[in-house]
């Protein structure tokens, strides 16, 4: 059997048993914790430890993975304080409000359950920069675990942050708690079996929402799937008529960590996922002037949105630590991604579906509508994703042959090439791991995106 494992500054992912094995566990935890011991020095005490938070979602390898990962980091000399089953953006939080050097979520997102990840942070609670990923990555190919004399090894504490984390987000000045209590939604949630369906009942609860008007479906954390974990609509269709059937005022999904959120309309329509960080601005930029961030391959209709409000949209490479370090750079009051990420700077710069859903209930309680009724206000475009098969041509000298090309037209080379066109547009990207140019397409309607998208897989290697 092959192995599966991809290494890369964003973290560390492949198949347990097959490729993310106990000693490439060891090998990348051993190296982030001698990482996180830069610069802090090696003192007696225990103030001169490296503080490491690490949580896990719900998949059946991570407690395992966690306990391996957990005495490697004590055995690097470190301080480790486990949050067992905790959320992407809570362990994010827990990493700033413990003043910690990093943290580890051990989570593969959307990945199948066989699969699993170190999802590495640094001090200010985001994932790392480049630099700071090849720094990590360096380390770990020296092949000299970091393991300190026996009465130097770190301690392990357990503890947990996600009422730390609901809190923040109920003290948010534009979070109404009493509003919407009185709304009296009637809320499906699907956890998707992991850490979403544990963390996303705790906070409506604290929204006020009513215990019996919260529906359930797949939140118990048993890391066995009820579908594919990536919340699509495709992989919804019984959650979707959940809803219907349930009468519910809207449907609530993420993925496994829960920093992805997708939505479903009362009656039992699929919100794109696309527009859950349009909904958040809509809703954002009626409080607060400012600038927003997100990708490339995001939806055009956060410019559409954005111009109702005369606010700027900024667009960075794909990736969440670009559209942070973007947000950073342009000073933005909020950010995302297109696959359901909202990136809220006031709590942390990282995706966050807890946040995201908050101010999404809080928005049709302060405009008195229905999802339907949000969805009908949005412009309507339909993105496809399609790749193109390149062989042994060079993925490089393609893109920048089409870039020339296209020099007149409105473009942008940070990230591949993107080319936006009134009537829609496209964007090429690479891929690191395959013989294949991902191509991206945008427009009014799925047959002119597909078409538009066509057109340049031909051109590509025509």
């Amino acid at each position: 059997m092959s192995k599966t494992l991809m290494v890369s500054i964003s973290g560390i992912r492949g198949i347990f048993g097959s490729g993310l094995d106990p000693q490439i566990l060891v090998k990348y935890a051993s190296a982030f914790g001698a990482w996180c011991a830069q610069g802090k020095g090696w003192g007696d005490g225990a103030a001169a430890r490296p503080t490491v938070v690490i949580g896990r979602d719900a998949r059946v390898t991570g407690a395992l993975c966690s306990r391996i990962v957990g005495g490697t980091l004590q055995a690097a000399g470190c301080r480790v304080i486990d949050l067992g089953l905790a959320t992407t953006p809570t362990v994010e939080m827990a990493v700033i409000g413990h003043g910690a050097q990093g943290g580890i979520v051990l989570s593969a997102s959307h990945n199948p359950g066989e699969w699993n990840a170190l999802k590495l942070l640094n001090g200010k609670g985001e994932f790392l920069s480049p630099q700071e990923g090849i720094a990590v990555i360096d380390l770990a190919e020296a092949d000299d675990p970091q393991t300190v004399a026996w009465d130097r090894i770190g301690s392990l504490e357990e503890g947990t942050y996600l009422d730390e984390h609901i809190q923040a987000i109920l003290d948010l000045p534009f979070i109404d708690q009493e509003s919407i209590a009185r709304r009296d939604f009637r809320i499906l949630v699907d956890g998707i079996n992991s850490v979403g369906g544990v963390a996303l009942p705790e906070m409506l609860r604290a929204l006020g929402v009513r215990e019996e008007q919260i529906i359930q479906v797949n939140c118990e954390p048993t890391g066995h799937f009820a579908h594919v974990a990536e919340p699509l609509p495709e992989n919804l269709t019984e959650t979707i008529q959940a809803v219907k059937d349930s009468g519910a005022d809207i449907g609530i999904v993420v993925d496994p960590d829960a920093d992805r959120l997708a939505l479903i309309q009362d009656g039992g329509v699929y919100f794109s996922e696309e527009l859950t960080q349009v909904v958040a601005a809509d809703f954002m930029w009626r409080f607060r002037s400012g600038p927003f961030a997100t990708n490339l391959s995001s939806s055009r209709a956060i410019e559409d949105v954005a111009a109702r409000y005369g606010e700027e949209v900024y667009r960075s490479a794909v990736g969440e630590i670009n559209v942070v370090q973007k947000m950073q750079e342009v000073g933005a009051i909020l950010g995302g991604e297109g696959n359901g990420g909202v990136i809220l700077p006031d709590l942390h710069h990282g995706r966050d579906a807890l946040v995201g859903t908050a101010m999404v209930l809080q928005h049709l309680v302060n405009e008195g509508v229905s999802m339907t009724d949000v969805r009908a206000e949005l412009p309507r475009y339909h993105i496809v994703k399609q790749k193109t098969e390149i062989g042994k041509l060079d993925p490089d000298a393609l893109l920048e042959r089409m870039a020339v090309h296209y020099r007149n037209e409105r473009i942008s080379t940070i990230d591949g090439v993107k080319i936006d066109f009134d009537e829609g547009w496209v964007h090429m990207r690479k891929s690191n791991t395959e013989p294949i140019i991902r191509v991206y397409s945008e427009a009014a309607s799925e047959d002119r995106a597909r078409e538009l998208g066509q057109r340049f897989m031909s051109e590509l290697v025509g």
